[in-house]
């Protein structure tokens, strides 16, 4: 219980961190470059999941 107390504390506290960090026009660049980083890479990984999904699902040609 202690560990999921902390886990809690932590969470929130990034969040205040985050919106604090927001305020201030770096800080905001700095989120935005996080989050455009983030997107590139959650993109990259599901090009990649769909092209190896459609390698699986097409019929074996031998």
């Amino acid at each position: 219980m202690k560990k999921l107390l902390w886990f809690l504390i932590g969470v929130i506290g990034g969040f205040v961190a985050a919106h604090f960090m927001n305020k201030d026009p770096r800080g905001h660049d700095m989120l935005a470059e996080v989050d455009a980083r983030i997107n590139g890479f959650t993109a990259v990984l599901g090009e990649a999941y769909r092209a190896q999904e459609a390698r699986l699902t097409q019929p074996d040609e031998n």
